[in-house]
């Protein structure tokens, strides 16, 4: 049983086959003008663009806050490498902060004392798709004069205090890799709040020309005006994503029900004190993107991990926290101690969930953990 298995909604082939058929099969054709346009209305965004992934996004944001060598950002450790590498591409130097224990998110409480005169930008991270909590974050960045990104990878279609993940700093990044809840393969979007930014970041995505006013008839002709990239998606990509985001509520439903039906097969692991289950705060609304358990160790993960795998179910571990790796003690340094971070990459458990997991395979994975943390019988109803 896999750890996740991309789920079609049965529409992406003939998508592909209209674009294929319309002509354009580069970025920025129909299929990536209905994408942006879904996603504007969706999430409330000034402007979104597609890109051909998170690490795309993350890369223009950092363009964009105008981030260069010396700078700072701040970033909890516990995130996966694009975060950091989005800002060390730019000469920028990633300052790893400790994260929460019941979110597992950025803890704000330790931001404002890593600013220093060098810092441009805090850069939250909203695991598991429960978004950190910003009003503290924006109100430091507020005093500070700094750029917030959130990095929402993880993070269509859930909201924190009633607005979309993504949307309230000055520029928010989503994926749709295959590993998402809202699939592409690969691509990401950039989420633009700011207006001040949008003129500039679609000179960027269109790779540093101007090309997108000149299709409006804005100019005569279009020219390299700034720096930039290809980051844009091709249209079939966007053809695939367009078909997923029609059925965008339906998919978050689904996962979320599989979500609350393993938190009722673990609530009795939950109440010996054997397993943590994941923490919603009230004013979130997540979209279910994993469910994870914290385990009391790092053995009594590695016995459940295997036992698990023993009886055909691919759980994993991650992050290895950033701080502790080799190209973040290079590029990256860490502000306090990470206790937290360290205790929670040693112990979280990432249990398969994916649309179209069978009800009963939740209740064989339940039984598994079960037996590996008590040696116990059945916990399924």
């Amino acid at each position: 049983m896999p750890f996740n298995r991309p789920h079609a909604t049965g529409a992406e082939f003939a998508c592909i086959q209209d674009a294929i058929n319309r002509g354009q099969l580069s970025g920025n054709g129909e299929y990536t003008k209905r994408c942006q346009r879904w996603l504007e209305q969706k999430t409330g965004a000034h402007k979104a663009l597609l890109t051909h992934s998170c690490t795309g996004a993350l890369e223009m944001a950092a363009l964009l806050a105008d981030v260069g060598p010396g700078d700072e950002i701040i970033m909890p450790s516990y995130t996966f490498v694009s975060t950091a590498n989005a800002f060390v591409l730019r000469g920028a130097k990633p300052v790893f902060v400790d994260v929460q224990a019941d979110t597992l998110n950025i803890d704000p409480n330790l931001v404002e004392a890593a600013v220093t005169p060098r810092t441009k930008a805090i850069c939250p991270v909203h695991y598991a798709g429960v978004g950190a909590d910003m009003p503290p974050l924006m109100d430091i960045a507020h005093r500070h004069g700094l750029t917030v990104i959130e990095d929402a990878a993880q993070g269509a279609m859930a909201a924190r205090y009633g607005r979309p993940l993504g949307t309230q700093g000055a520029l928010g990044a989503l994926s749709f890799h295959e590993t998402k809840n809202i699939i592409a393969g690969e691509g990401g979007a950039l989420l633009i709040n700011d207006p001040r930014l949008a003129e500039r970041a679609e000179i960027l995505w269109e790779k540093g020309t101007n090309r997108g006013a000149f299709f409006r008839g804005e100019i005569d002709k279009y020219t390299w005006v700034d720096v930039g990239s290809s980051f844009l998606p091709g249209e079939l990509t966007a053809a695939f994503l367009w078909a997923q985001l029609q059925h965008a509520d339906a998919i978050t439903d689904e996962r979320l029900r599989i979500w609350r039906l393993y938190w009722d097969r673990l609530a009795t692991l939950a109440e010996a004190g054997l397993v943590q289950r994941p923490t919603v705060p009230d004013d979130a609304k997540h979209n279910a993107h994993m469910f994870y358990v914290l385990v009391e160790s790092l053995s009594k993960r590695s016995r459940v991990i295997r036992g698990l795998k023993e009886a055909g179910f691919h759980a994993v571990f991650h992050y290895v926290p950033l701080h502790a790796s080799p190209a973040g003690q290079r590029f990256g340094r860490t502000f306090g101690e990470l206790r937290v971070t360290e205790s929670l990459s040693e112990r979280l458990i990432r249990l398969p969930l994916w649309f179209g997991i069978e009800d009963s395979v939740i209740d064989q994975i339940a039984d598994q953990l079960h037996c590996a943390l008590t040696g116990g019988g059945s916990t399924a109803a």
